[in-house]
């Protein structure tokens, strides 16, 4: 006779974002079939031993092995990558298919299954990145893609090769309110960041700290009101995203008390980084933490942490956008030490995601268990129409777990598991790490060793995202 479950985790603290109760949880063929106590026997058991257990993270804003102008490349893959985040308590990754200007959508998304086959080890859908808004994409290629699943996508507001102009945002956010779509907008100045790169390079300002001082405060709070009043003329919800100071912070509230659909997210280098990381000096190793918009000083983390806990943000991702530091292909283009304007934008972070926040949050007494769920699991599977299939712990919704192991260490890079050879939090003490990490039933990472499974991740479809108003 078989037993009942699969699979029973006994005696786990759930987490979940409304509740937290003592209960087994019952799995079989990957799902969540029963919560309880004294559950029936399963072909395989975990105790839990009275440690927290939450929904497996959701990283909604993440970039793996994303096309770069040569010989620029990033560091990981759908391999290396999923295999990071599982490790650190990820279990649904959702990056970008991006169109390159003058390529179709549909092309951009062909090339991006190309790049995930048979490599992702955790479950994983699409975001789009329009950058060339033609007639056909506007009116065949977005509105099909939207309808097969692909229920989001991210316009730029800088960036050269992927920026959209005013008329051309409006034309992407109409196609968003027609189709139910959820609009993601990078908002910075792009014409404020050029004229300000220009004189800086004049003056010979071309180190790394000179990133930040090419990108103030003010030119996220511009583009970010400019980005809300685009929404706001076309009566369609929007998400801001890697939000990273008070001023753009204090435009989405402005926006929110006028009744406007603005969901914002943010990331952990506003959190835990600052404009120091890029560098005090001339020296190029600020590079590792050059990212847009970049951190900001101390007092503007108290902002974010704010944001966090008040509801002002949706989401909390990584925005992984992994470099090697010391190599021709990442930080170093061509092997040389290069100026700002010309240092690939991003930092890893895929795999400390969770961990910074539990640690820094939840056990220094910053944020409930509960709102820390929201943010790293509920809160972006609702964003992007995955709830309740994912980010969840109830009966039907898919077994991705974390088991936490609570216990003080200072991090390095030797304990990750990324293809990137630093991560910009060395040396900071946690509090905590996933003990296990459990992917539809499966245990993918044990607390000391990862379980490979290359190609054992799903494309996921995505429905109507649930934030957005049904009309």
């Amino acid at each position: 006779m078989s037993a009942a479950f699969d699979l029973v985790i006994r005696n786990a603290r759930v987490a979940t974002a409304a509740d937290c109760f003592e209960s087994d949880i019952g799995i079989r063929d990957g799902v969540i079939q029963q919560l309880g106590l004294q559950l029936a026997k399963g072909d395989r058991e975990i105790d839990a031993a009275g440690r927290v257990v939450t929904p497996g993270g959701v990283d909604a804003h993440c970039h793996l092995d994303q096309p770069m102008a040569p010989p620029v490349r990033m560091a990981d893959d759908f391999e290396t990558g999923t295999r990071a985040a599982a490790c650190g308590g990820t279990t649904t990754v959702i990056p970008f298919a991006a169109q390159v200007k003058g390529q179709s959508l549909r092309a951009a998304v062909d090339d991006y299954h190309a790049r995930a086959r048979g490599k992702s080890h955790l479950d994983h859908a699409f975001h789009l990145i329009v950058s060339d808004p033609t007639p056909d994409v506007l009116e065949r290629e977005l509105p099909a893609l939207i309808r097969e699943g692909y229920t989001s996508f991210k316009i730029y507001m800088t960036y050269d090769d992927l920026k959209l102009n005013d008329g051309q945002i409006l034309d992407v956010l109409e196609v968003a309110r027609r189709h139910d779509a959820m609009a993601m907008i990078h908002a910075e100045n792009a014409d404020c960041i050029a004229w300000l790169t220009r004189r800086l390079e004049a003056a010979g300002r071309t180190a790394p700290r000179f990133h930040a001082h090419a990108r103030p405060m003010l030119v996220e709070r511009e583009a970010t009101h400019r980005a809300i009043a685009l929404a706001e003329l076309i009566d369609v919800p929007i998400l801001v995203v890697h939000v990273s100071g008070r001023e753009a912070v204090e435009q989405i509230r402005w926006a929110r008390s006028q009744g406007l659909k603005v969901f914002a997210e943010t990331c952990p280098q506003y959190l835990f980084l600052t404009a120091e990381d890029l560098g005090i000096d001339d020296s190029y190793k600020g590079a590792r933490c050059v990212c847009s918009p970049p951190p900001r000083d101390k007092q503007n983390q108290d902002v974010i942490w704010d944001g966090l806990n008040d509801g002002l943000f949706t989401v909390f991702s990584s925005d992984h956008a992994p470099f090697r530091f010391d190599a021709p292909e990442g930080k170093k283009p061509g092997g040389e030490e290069v100026a700002f304007r010309h240092i690939p934008n991003g930092i890893p972070g895929i795999e400390t995601r969770l961990p910074l926040l539990y640690s820094e949050g939840v056990l220094a007494g910053r944020m409930t268990l509960n709102r820390f769920v929201e943010l790293t699991s509920t809160g972006p599977a609702k964003a992007y129409g995955l709830h309740p299939r994912k980010g969840t712990i109830a009966v039907g919704s898919d077994a991705d777990l974390v088991v936490w192991d609570e216990r003080e260490f200072v991090l390095s890079n030797d304990m990750l598991h990324h293809a990137v050879d630093y991560t910009p939090y060395a040396g900071q003490t946690l509090r905590a790490w996933p003990g296990l990490t459990i992917a539809r039933g499966e245990v993918v990472w044990d607390g000391r060793d990862f379980h490979p499974r290359a190609g054992r991740g799903r494309l996921l479809r995505c429905d109507a995202p649930s934030l957005l108003p049904r009309r």
